[in-house]
């Protein structure tokens, strides 16, 4: 008797201090967790705990806890939708049917079509299978939030995993407590949060990394993903030490060196991408590429040996994909895995479109290539409608649609930067600009870019024909004593051989010629053209990428040197750059609602990307080098 009434005094002291305080309090009923409970009040389970300290060891029924009922917010009622089984329909699968689209065509989850067909959850699905697709009618209610939440406006730069963590709850957490709310949150906009103590909202650091935890994910698998151990992460992070790990929950774990920053970046200033990693889901990518399988013999090695030497696509495709696979390595070093397909387009229309037809590619995150202009266009625009971005890696593609990053930027920007370049360091220069009768349109824009410069046209023979060359005497008239930049517009070999020949033979100590193009096209890299004479005059062009200086020491190169014997040629670090970027951009939570990522610039090996969106249509990548020859080597140039 005498401990029945000192448990009623125990209670009704309670139920004294909860009332002063404005709290409430919870009777636990069997069954009932910690994380339902806060669930049901919209609060944390940490709000709980810290009110309730001996629930941390066990929960009993008819236990009493302690439920903060703050009430600095007007209480509002919230609109929940719930769905009720009224029955189901029976469908007979056709040919070449799949729970994902069978779930797709009645719009429900292919996890609701296993539950009333449980034979599916251990075997495939068969054409003439009757299941039964379950009914559902939804159910709409309004919930009062008790004054158990706030108004909390974003900051900038916050995503949903900030904010979670923040007010100690999951992702998905925040998604029910805003049923509205977009993949994106806007600086400024209000959600509803748990009601705590200001003082209990934990800080985002920014020398840390924030990690969210996936489905019947443990401490060994996060060791192995990201290289935490169990201690660091309970250290940083107390609550997981009594409560472990919780599907959703944000942790706070420490920033590894990554050795993709040292062997790909180098000294580079370029935005860094692995600082803004947040979404660690597996990442499934496909990557098409021209192997042409079906015309190599498997039978005879020598014979299929020949074919790929011989075979330029298949050479380009095997690098290519060298080139993909380091950086799948590298991704994962940052705690990114992919689920990679490979598909062979053969280099023909009729195969990618059975592709299409059969792999279902708008299940995928993301698709690198093909490779091909024409090919490229037939994926792109039939998976326009689903949003799966494809990335065109090697070549321009003929409409950028909105699904598309256009990795290679246009012409126009090259020029572009090419005559911004000049503008900002061409100080104290004289300007001449030189070009063929079939390039005066590029010479007169240059003109109105540079009033200033002098004109030369290649001499015309009798016929009024241009004979591509200049007279050294014609030279000699127009450069100056000082320095002299000179602009050579044309695509005819021998006219670039004529004048290059000529410039770097004028070229004295009182006379200094730099050349410059802003059209680096193929009649520079003829066997006429002498690369010494170009070194010689510093010859400057823009570039959609550089080079790589092979003899620095850098752990990407030493790899791929182990791995297959020879150094990586620019198809291989295309491949590697490409792959890199789109991963760690996927990677980004604001990926999904902002493909350029707000003009975010990285770099890598041999190429940066900083993708801007067209008005109309997808993304372009608008990075560009300004590169010289310098002593035989072609090197990037930085604007003073």
């Amino acid at each position: 008797m005498k401990k029945r009434f000192l448990v009623f005094l125990c209670c009704l002291a309670i139920q004294f201090v909860v009332q002063a305080q404005n709290y409430k309090t919870h009777k636990v009923r069997s069954g009932e967790t910690i994380e339902a409970i806060a669930k049901q009040y919209l609060v944390t389970p940490f709000d709980i705990y810290a009110l309730n300290p001996d629930a941390k060891g066990e929960l009993r029924p008819e236990m009493v806890l302690i439920i903060p009922a703050n009430s600095k917010v007007v209480n509002s009622d919230e609109t929940e939708k719930t769905k009720e089984l009224i029955g189901y329909k029976t469908h007979k699968v056709k040919r070449k049917e799949t729970l994902y689209s069978i779930s797709k065509t009645y719009n429900v989850e292919i996890d609701e079509i296993k539950k009333y067909n449980t034979y599916l959850y251990s075997e495939n699905l068969r054409k003439g299978d009757k299941i039964k697709i379950p009914r559902y009618k939804t159910i709409v209610s309004k919930v009062s939030l008790n004054n158990t939440i706030k108004k909390y406006k974003v900051l900038p730069s916050e995503g949903k995993w900030r904010v979670a963590y923040k007010f100690g709850i999951t992702v998905s957490e925040l998604e029910d407590l805003n049923p509205n709310m977009t993949d994106s949150l806007k600086v400024g906009q209000e959600l509803n949060v748990p009601n705590i103590a200001d003082n209990l909202e934990l800080s985002v650091d920014d020398s840390y990394n924030y990690y969210e935890v996936q489905p019947a994910e443990g401490f060994y698998s996060i060791e192995k993903k990201l290289g935490v151990t169990q201690e660091e992460i309970e250290a940083l992070n107390p609550e997981v030490k009594s409560n472990g790990l919780k599907l959703g929950m944000v942790i706070k774990v420490p920033k590894k060196e990554s050795n993709v920053i040292d062997e790909v970046r180098g000294d580079s200033t370029i935005s860094d991408l692995t600082g803004a990693i947040s979404d660690y889901n597996t990442k499934k990518v496909a990557l098409m590429l021209p192997y042409r399988l079906n015309r190599i013999d498997v039978d005879s090695i020598a014979e299929a040996k020949d074919q790929i030497r011989e075979d330029r696509l298949l050479s380009i495709s095997l690098d290519f994909y060298s080139g993909v696979r380091f950086a799948l390595d590298s991704a994962k070093q940052v705690g990114i895995s992919t689920d990679l397909k490979v598909l062979d387009t053969e280099n023909n229309l009729s195969e990618v479109s059975r592709l299409l037809q059969n792999s279902n590619l708008s299940d995928y995150d993301a698709v690198i290539g093909p490779l091909m202009p024409d090919n490229f266009e037939r994926v792109a625009s039939r998976l326009k409608g689903s949003g799966v971005p494809v990335v065109s890696p090697l070549t321009q593609p003929q409409n950028v649609y909105s699904n598309v990053l256009q990795t290679i930027p246009n012409a126009s920007l090259l020029t572009k930067s090419m005559i911004e370049f000049v503008k900002n360091n061409s100080e104290g220069m004289s300007i001449l600009i030189i070009s063929d009768s079939k390039s005066k349109s590029r010479s007169a824009m240059l003109k109105s870019n540079f009033p200033d410069a002098k004109q030369m046209y290649s001499n015309l023979n009798k016929e009024g024909n241009d004979s591509y060359y200049l007279m050294v005497d014609d030279l000699i008239e127009v450069l100056v004593e000082g320095d002299n930049l000179v602009f050579l517009e044309s695509k005819n070999e021998a006219f670039v051989s004529n004048v290059t020949s000529m410039l770097n033979g004028l070229i004295t100590e009182d006379i200094k010629i730099t050349l410059a193009t802003t059209d680096k096209n193929r009649a520079f890299e003829g066997k006429n053209i002498s690369n010494h004479h170009l070194s010689n005059l510093f010859f400057h062009y823009p570039s959609a990428n550089k080079s790589f200086d092979y003899e620095a020491k850098n752990g990407f190169i030493e790899k791929y040197i182990e791995t297959y014997g020879v150094a990586p040629n620019k198809y291989a670090i295309r491949g590697f750059d490409v792959t890199l970027d789109i991963l760690l951009r996927m990677a980004n939570e604001d990926f999904n609602s902002n493909w350029s990522l707000d003009g975010k610039e990285s770099e890598y090996l041999e190429n940066k990307f900083r993708y801007t969106k067209k008005a109309f249509g997808g993304y372009i990548n608008d990075a560009v080098y300004i590169v010289k020859y310098d002593n035989l080597s072609i090197v990037e140039v930085k604007s003073e």
